[in-house]
């Protein structure tokens, strides 16, 4: 028989749409708990072990089903938790409610919060005074750096779950202006080549097909960037008949795109022969106005980077004489001088959680269970790192990679003791 869950009667220390959705929220929780299985093996040992005792976090995170499994760990291993939205258009309200009311987790998220808002939350997560920090994009932890310096002696190290936020950390690392120690979870292996290929991969396409219900064979797919993101993302796009081009900066993985079988070229000439566009770079204005002047009546474009800056959509609007917004849920239309009309979807935000539900839980199930562990690490070794950035421990990465392979009935070889010696040593040649 399963526990009664207790329902929050304390007095209102959260900011959600609707606590009315929580019962369909505990259930789409409960769902993707399912599909967790690496997850529930370390909410299992948490709750023994209890690591995190007494210590404050604040999560600055996508608020979805599947990170409301991470937060439930944490909370079990002793973690007193808020947590608040990474994106504004990311968060699934029911999700929102539920972790309100039924597990006690203030939360302060709204879907389609504006600016200010967004910020009013971010404060909310930092005045809960917390010792450590999650992060998916770097909000939280540049805002303290910014607006609440004088907290960054007490915080232990904060974790960090995406590309762009690694980026901007090891920019702050380099200036000398990042305070306190922060672990990439977005470099483990079992977060970028699972998480962002397959994960993001599949995802995106969802999000895309559900705002637009496009067919994508014969379709002409810009994806612009071919890190793991964009890697999964071409896959699938050309698996379901995509003609697909890349855009790079980098040339050892265009060199890598027109060996996978890809066409490569600059954005200025792939503009004119897109029909939908989908950047997943990190980084800002990889579709401009003089890319948008070019692109074909009817173009999409999209975002399955972190931020909404990877489409000039100031540029966009400049170039526009009306903008019909909401033509279908997450699709605008901005129709240019010469009549053209060029669609903007979800915002230029995340696509995958603007218009759908984000990364499958079985893939996240990897990734939150390497933000767990990688707190517990970080408590461990309280006093020991500086303010820097630093690689997941190699050990964590393949305990969650072993319990994963076991969790879907795999096996491996291993090392034989002949094999083993022979690897550590350098006497024998040919």
């Amino acid at each position: 028989m399963k526990p009664q869950l207790k329902v929050m009667e304390t007095e209102r220390n959260y900011d959600i749409k609707d606590i009315s959705l929580s019962d369909r929220g505990k259930k789409r929780i409960e769902w993707a708990n399912n599909d967790m299985p690496v997850l529930r093996l370390v909410k299992e040992r948490f709750e023994k072990e209890r690591p995190l005792s007494g210590l404050k976090m604040s999560a600055c995170l996508h608020v979805t089903a599947e990170t409301a499994n991470l937060v439930r760990t944490l909370k079990t291993g002793g973690a007193d938790i808020l947590l608040c939205a990474s994106n504004p258009l990311s968060t699934q309200d029911d999700v929102a409610a539920a972790l309100v009311k039924y597990y006690q987790i203030p939360v302060y998220a709204i879907k389609g919060e504006d600016n200010d808002t967004y910020y009013k939350h971010l404060d909310a997560a930092i005045k809960h005074n917390p010792v450590i920090t999650m992060d998916d994009g770097a909000d939280l932890v540049s805002t303290i750096h910014s607006k609440y310096p004088q907290m960054s002696g007490q915080i232990i190290a904060s974790m960090e779950e995406t590309t762009t936020g690694v980026i901007r950390l090891r920019a702050m690392e380099r200036d000398r202006a990042l305070k306190f120690p922060v672990i990439a979870v977005n470099d483990a292996e079992t977060k970028h080549l699972f998480d962002n290929r397959y994960g993001t991969g599949q995802s995106t396409v969802d999000g895309i097909i559900r705002a637009t219900d496009i067919l994508l064979a014969g379709k002409t797919v810009i994806v612009s960037g071919y890190g793991w993101c964009g890697k999964g993302f071409a896959m699938r796009v050309r698996g379901m008949g995509a003609n697909v081009i890349i855009t790079e900066i980098n040339p050892l993985r265009a060199i890598e795109a027109a060996m996978d079988g890809l066409r490569v070229m600059p954005m200025i000439q792939a503009a004119k022969e897109g029909d939908l566009f989908c950047t997943v770079t990190g980084d800002m204005h990889i579709i401009r106005k003089e890319h948008i002047a070019v692109m074909k009546d009817g173009a999409m474009l999209c975002n399955s980077g972190h931020f909404d800056i990877e489409i000039d959509i100031k540029g966009l609007k400049e170039l526009s004489v009306k903008v019909n917004k909401n033509v279908r849920d997450f699709v605008d239309e901005y129709i240019l001088k010469d009549g053209r009309r060029i669609y903007l979807l979800g915002e230029g935000r995340l696509i995958n959680l603007a218009a759908a539900e984000g990364h499958p839980a079985s893939v996240m199930d990897m990734s939150f269970a390497v933000q767990s562990l990688a707190s517990e690490y970080a408590v461990k070794q309280k006093g020991n790192l500086g303010p820097m950035v630093y690689n997941i421990p190699k050990e964590i990465d393949e305990w969650v990679a072993s319990l994963k392979l076991k969790s879907m009935g795999l096996e491996i070889d291993k090392l034989t003791d002949e094999q083993k010696k022979y690897l550590e040593s350098w006497e024998r040649g040919t």
